[in-house]
């Protein structure tokens, strides 16, 4: 689907125009176009590879999806892949950009993505200084805006850390705590996904040897390139408290289980003694003088009763009951 298809000349827009007319205006030296697509169809994909002619192997990463975060050179044009990750429903889900980039055109094929670029494009346009820097400024800030939106994502999965570590104490909350614990882990290996291999690649934007593209703009690949870096750097700490959080909740449970196991031990020792006296005296020998004397049966419930009282006061004291 074509969201928008619009001509900018010196930093100013131009003209919303269509997709007949891009290979007019990408041939005028002082212009370039800039367009949006979002879910494009195999169809739509070979048509703008017709107008901007793009590298094949470029459109078939368009066509295929599912790469990793990348920016590729080809000749003149830079081709950039970009992972979004949406909180809806508190699930994280996963969507993917790609960016063409040459010296007069600009296109951006997104899916699987709820959010749009409009606010990026009210932004360049508000800014006709910095658009007038050309491509390698519209690149950079489609980037941005992307980046801009893993910290929200970060604060909410930092925040239901903060809840799970507040129930990790609490009686009878193990199981669900552990449920949560590794749905979390999971959801920070997919952020991670999309902001290491995105860090590697941006990095090479801001010093060495860098594409002609984006001459003009490596001091805001430099930036992103910082914000990538605490994003991973927080995911790190957050994984790294996961897995002692993890260890601890496991460590109540282990505690929980060896205080039931004392319990069932001291019971268990206490019947023994009833046990042990009913076996004794129910042998089947003649010559047991207990067993005509009148008080012998007082006496052995008494005796039975006192040593297994004296066991429950000492298991009692020791903390086992």
């Amino acid at each position: 689907m074509l969201i928008n298809c619009v001509a900018y000349q010196d930093g100013k827009k131009l003209a919303d125009i269509s997709i007949e007319a891009i290979s007019d205006y990408v041939e005028r030296p002082d212009c370039f176009v800039w367009v949006a697509l979002r879910d494009a169809s195999p169809a739509e994909l070979c048509e703008m590879q017709h107008e901007f002619g793009l590298h094949e192997l470029s459109v078939e990463d368009a066509r295929r999806g599912h790469q990793r975060p990348k920016i590729e050179e080809y000749g003149d044009s830079l081709f950039a892949v970009v992972h979004t990750v949406d909180l809806i429903d508190a699930q994280l889900v996963q969507g993917e950009v790609a960016i063409f980039v040459g010296p007069n055109y600009v296109l951006s094929a997104r899916r699987d993505s709820a959010q749009g670029f409009q606010e990026v494009r009210a932004r360049a346009e508000r800014e006709p200084h910095l658009l007038r820097k050309g491509s390698g400024f519209v690149l950079y800030a489609l980037i941005d805006a992307i980046v801009d939106r893993y910290f929200p994502v970060v604060d909410a999965l930092e925040l239901e850390l903060e809840l799970i570590e507040e129930c990790i104490f609490n009686k009878g909350t193990e199981r669900g705590n552990i449920e949560r614990l590794y749905q979390l882990k999971r959801q920070i290996m997919l952020l991670r996904h999309a902001v290491v291999p995105l860090m590697e690649a941006v990095g090479k934007l801001d010093g060495g040897r860098v594409p002609a593209l984006c001459e003009d703009t490596q001091e805001y690949f430099r930036d992103v390139h910082d914000h990538l870096h605490r994003i991973s750097a927080t995911l790190d700490t957050i994984r790294d408290t996961i897995t002692t959080a993890i260890q601890v909740n496991l460590s109540m449970v282990a505690i929980d289980g060896s205080e039931v196991n004392k319990r069932l031990s001291a019971w268990a020792a206490i019947f023994a003694v009833f046990t042990a006296f009913a076996g004794i005296w129910g042998m089947n020998f003649k010559l047991m003088p207990e067993l005509d004397w009148i008080y012998g049966y007082p006496v052995a419930v008494t005796l039975m009763l006192s040593v297994c009282g004296y066991l429950y006061y000492r298991f009692k004291r020791s903390g086992w009951l």
